[in-house]
């Protein structure tokens, strides 16, 4: 089984693969080049069964040489995403070959963190806070409990869950949205997508944590920020698509939401002159909030498990479905 693989994960792997039989590394390393068993290969001759996409690779020159030499292989069967969504057009092109796609979760917990971050940084005044600290001002500010709001959080998967179960801690009320009718520990009650909009008015917190497809794009639109409660806080985790922005930038303006956490953008980076940087309204950051210190771990130890499994022919971990991934 021939995997392709980029040498800054091979390096890191090499005792792991190695140990797991069969399988063939064709290992990717700066400009591009391919080597299996010390010997490069031309790029006509790169025949991946399997690849290995992560942060090593999404993030470097060779991206683009890596994702064509992945989707030109005739044999290509699965590919491990390091992501959790799957809206990046590499992804439907996977699909379209006939190839099995997983996705990774190991995000979830710093995605998870840095809600709840967000949320009390906001609750409790933070950027008051540190406005007056900066101006040496021996100031006193009352702040909003978590304990006894009502989050609705959008996307029940493992970043949503990880999100209830800390903001349960603190003694929150937690409905989980998600297309899956079944009860789930991590809340209080899961209500289906187009309930939403009936809990908005109640609600305190609106954390977004689901894919980007047809149905959820521009989701938070005029009509949703226009049913949410004066004084929530709103939290988009998700994609940049999920969110209307010219809708939210006006409800903020309102005061409904009263103030936006948003990690992630229409347009990635946002322009230097756009309007979310410098509004009272806001806290943004680079789409960073899955940037934690144990991700590449969590992602390593999947792809392992995934890679024996593809092996020995057992069924792969969190395997997306074409069809979602295809509507995307």
């Amino acid at each position: 089984m021939r995997l392709l693989i980029f040498e800054t994960s091979y390096r890191r792997l090499q005792a792991q693969i190695d140990a797991i039989p069969g399988v063939e590394p064709l290992v990717m390393g700066p400009g591009g080049t391919t080597v299996s068993n010390g010997r490069i290969l031309p790029p006509d001759q790169i025949d991946a069964d399997a690849a290995w996409i992560n942060g090593d690779v999404f993030f470097v020159p060779e991206a683009r040489t890596f994702m064509v030499t992945m989707l030109k292989s005739p044999s290509l069967k699965w590919a491990q995403s390091g992501a959790a969504g799957f809206d990046n057009p590499v992804f439907q092109q996977i699909v379209q070959k006939g190839a099995r796609l997983t996705t990774s979760h190991g995000q979830a917990v710093g995605m998870a963190d840095y809600v709840l971050w967000g949320v009390l940084d906001a609750l409790q005044g933070g950027a008051r806070r540190r406005a007056a600290q900066a101006a040496h001002k021996w100031e006193r500010y009352p702040f909003r409990e978590i304990s006894g709001s009502r989050w609705a959080i959008v996307g029940f998967g493992a970043i949503g869950r990880g999100v209830a179960d800390r903001a349960r801690a603190f003694g929150a009320h937690i409905t989980g949205v998600r297309r899956n009718p079944a009860a789930d520990a991590s809340a209080d009650q899961i209500i289906p997508p187009a309930d939403l909009i009936s809990i908005l008015p109640q609600t305190d917190v609106v954390v977004l944590a689901c894919p980007l497809t047809a149905e959820t794009r521009h989701m938070a639109d005029a009509a949703f920020f226009g049913t949410m409660k004066p004084g929530a806080i709103f939290v988009n985790v998700g994609r940049g698509g999920l969110v209307d922005e010219p809708a939210l930038l006006a409800a903020l303006d309102k005061g409904a939401p009263e103030h936006a956490v948003l990690d992630v953008f229409e347009a990635e980076p946002q322009p230097a002159d756009g309007p979310f940087w410098d509004h009272p309204r806001v806290t943004l950051t680079p789409h960073s909030s899955g940037m934690s210190t144990g991700n590449a771990a969590r992602n390593d130890a999947l792809f392992l498990e995934n890679l024996a499994r593809f092996v020995t022919g057992e069924p792969l971990a969190n395997e997306a479905d074409p069809k979602d991934v295809l509507a995307g």
